[in-house]
């Protein structure tokens, strides 16, 4: 990463809620292609979430703490705050001198933008807006939230034009939040409704949806340069496994999560 930042772009991509199972399952079945194209190998990492909702885990995946590899470690980190005694700070390690990878990639000289999703980014009140008021500019809109059947659409054509309206020199940290996932997803799936609610179909129904769109997020990020792209889910949540619906709680479903990170070369169009 001490070669990345600097010369690369940097696109961070949190698919709200995704579950491990579902996304593996629909990229062995041919049901995310254009996901799949750009995973390595083709397939998800099977990682463990930083925490059980979005909240938490958001705070702990900008203190550079992402989600970590489902197998013995110790595991060391792309992104790093100095702190003495680290066993997860590398040599390849991007250590920063801040206390977020947002504010120390900002320090790099990197144009810091949040695209939110679900409400711990849309800034109606204080809780609201402490993690998008880490970044220099922030977007949110009631279309980008969970309630909307188009909001990934909508927050990949506000990308397009962040994107767009940058200097050709300036280097661009894009985060994006993707609510799609999160419930209420059932609009997601042709003859579902309201009534019967959301179900772990209607969740997959989701994630074919935004793959459908992200080729144009990808194509947006690197439009100007390579960019470097994180995709991973910050959290699961349960359909009635074991009795348990929803997340904030200590299952499998919500703390298994995929993962993939990769380059995207300039002029990318998938």
């Amino acid at each position: 990463m001490n070669k990345i930042v600097g010369s690369h772009d940097l696109l961070l991509v949190t698919l709200d809620t995704l579950r491990h199972d579902v996304a593996a399952e629909l990229a062995a079945a041919g049901r995310i292609p254009n996901l799949v194209a750009h995973l390595p190998g083709g397939v998800w990492e099977k990682r463990h979430a930083p925490g059980s909702f979005t909240y938490a885990s958001h705070q702990a995946i900008f203190a550079g703490f992402l989600p970590t590899p489902a197998a013995q470690g110790p595991h060391p980190r792309l992104f790093a705050a100095r702190f003495a005694g680290s066993e997860t700070t590398a040599e390849r390690t991007f250590v920063f001198d801040t206390p977020d990878l947002v504010s120390g990639l900002a320090d790099a000289g990197y144009r810091t933008v949040c695209i939110g999703g679900v409400g711990f980014f849309n800034r109606q009140g204080p809780l609201g807006s402490v993690l998008p008021g880490m970044f220099q500019e922030s977007h949110w809109e009631p279309e980008f939230g969970v309630a909307s059947p188009v909001s990934f659409e909508e927050q990949v054509v506000r990308a397009e034009k962040v994107v767009a309206g940058l200097p050709a020199e300036q280097r661009l940290f894009l985060f994006v939040n993707v609510s799609a996932l999160h419930q209420p997803n059932w609009f997601h799936l042709p003859g579902a409704t309201r009534e019967a609610g959301d179900t772990r179909a209607t969740h997959a129904a989701a994630l074919e949806y935004v793959d459908r769109h992200i080729g144009r997020l990808f194509a947006a990020a690197s439009s100007r340069r390579p960019c470097f792209a994180i995709v991973c889910s910050d959290h699961g949540t349960a359909y009635g496994d074991d009795g348990y619906t929803g997340h904030r709680l200590g299952h499998e479903a919500v703390w298994t999560v995929p993962y993939a990170h990769f380059t995207l070369d300039q002029g990318a169009t998938r």
